[in-house]
């Protein structure tokens, strides 16, 4: 140490410069990959991978604009997980039953309260209490039999659209060998556009919808179709193992029955809270959402072939992220405020020593001229990296 101190706007200046030569590093090697240039990082090819896909928010201000937030507004920024797992395979289900998870009325509620609104609707991301992680915070209660162990993470994030995002994914998939694993998983939940990157990029990838997130649905509409609270649960608890065991078709036919019963939706938005507990669109929403995904809820075979059946890596990813870019005193300057701190964030959070190598073989660097060092970095986090 020197001694010398360092300026508040010194650490962001360097950030924000980091980071956009973290984003220009990234989009030359989306480039790279859509002209089969990209070569892989590691010589190790993983087993078993999982993408995984979701999105947060961000408070952003008008650049340009003088000191002081000017401009607000809430942007989504979208974060995949990319991962390697270890673990066996089953010739049968190893686990038919729901975990005790799934079937504890407080653990339950306050899933779909952190996930879902009281109503049964999609909570505004700005009433989620970020202190608190989401329930469950990994794979169901129960699931050392069956789910993998996750071994290397690496993030992508931006405030770029699905249309820009999907490359970059690929890309980072491309660099860590994922297509050539032998088991491929995507996980996600039921946003339309999650399932376009999956078609565009990953199709070879098993598609698996986010089991807990078909939990709220389940947990919503059978709450709504119920006298009480006793048999709502009863029933919730009916229509959730079946969803486990991959009978979903079932469910769907027994809310058929119940939109019949209680009337088409009436037309139009729900403004009001009231409204939105409306029991026919909450059965309306919950056969839309069952529906779209029922061929990506095939839950016994991902079992048995050692496939996670959750987004909760993502999920736990994007409370990380937000830890460092989301509360009410930051405003990051978009686009590329925002943009470059997401790019640091990220790479902060990738455990295969990018950050690292990246000052390494960053111009002005100590190390540059280092080439032993720095080839036996990136030989140690190939082997790492698989």
């Amino acid at each position: 140490m020197t001694g010398g101190t360092i300026s508040d706007n010194q650490v962001r200046r360097l950030a924000h410069e980091v980071g956009r030569e973290l984003i220009a590093r990234r989009d030359r090697k989306v480039v790279e990959h859509r002209r089969r240039q990209l070569e892989p990082r590691t010589e190790v090819i993983p087993v078993a991978v999982v993408v995984e896909v979701d999105g947060g928010r961000i408070r952003t201000r008008a650049a340009g604009s003088g000191p002081g937030v000017h401009g607000a507004q809430n942007k989504e920024d979208k974060v995949a997980c990319l991962a390697t797992l270890s673990g066996p395979t089953f010739a049968t289900d190893p686990c038919p039953e729901p975990p005790e998870s799934f079937r504890c009325p407080r653990r339950v509620r306050r899933l779909v309260q952190q996930m879902k609104g009281p109503a049964g609707e999609v909570a505004p991301p700005e009433t989620v209490d970020e202190s608190t992680p989401p329930v469950p915070a990994g794979e169901p209660e129960g699931a050392e039999r069956w789910s993998p162990t996750r071994l290397v993470r690496t993030c992508v994030a931006s405030l770029e659209g699905s249309t820009a995002f999907g490359p970059m994914m690929a890309a980072e998939a491309q660099e860590r060998r994922f297509y050539e694993a032998p088991r491929r998983a995507f996980v996600a939940d039921g946003q339309a556009y999650n399932w376009t990157i999956w078609r565009g990029y990953f199709g070879a990838f098993e598609p698996i919808v986010d089991f807990l997130h078909a939990v709220c649905y389940v947990f919503s509409s059978a709450a709504a179709v119920s006298p009480d609270e006793a048999s709502g649960w009863s029933q919730y608890v009916a229509w959730m193992r079946a969803c486990w065991q991959g009978r979903v078709g079932e469910v769907l036919t027994e809310l058929d029955q119940w939109q019949a019963r209680l009337g088409e939706p009436p037309p139009g938005e729900a403004a009001t809270a009231e409204e939105r507990r409306d029991p026919r669109r909450v059965v309306a929403h919950a056969r839309t959402y069952l529906g779209n995904n029922r061929d990506r809820m095939a839950y016994p075979r991902y079992r048995r072939n050692g496939l996670p059946t959750t987004s909760s890596l993502v999920e736990s990813l994007v409370g990380e992220i937000n830890a460092r870019v989301k509360s009410t005193q930051k405003h990051w300057t978009r686009p590329d405020g925002a943009e470059s701190i997401l790019q640091l964030r990220a790479a902060v959070l990738s455990q295969d020593d990018r950050l690292p190598r990246f000052f390494a073989e960053r111009p002005g660097s100590s190390f540059r001229k280092r080439d032993t060092l720095c080839h036996k970095s990136e030989g140690a986090t190939a082997q790492t990296v698989a």
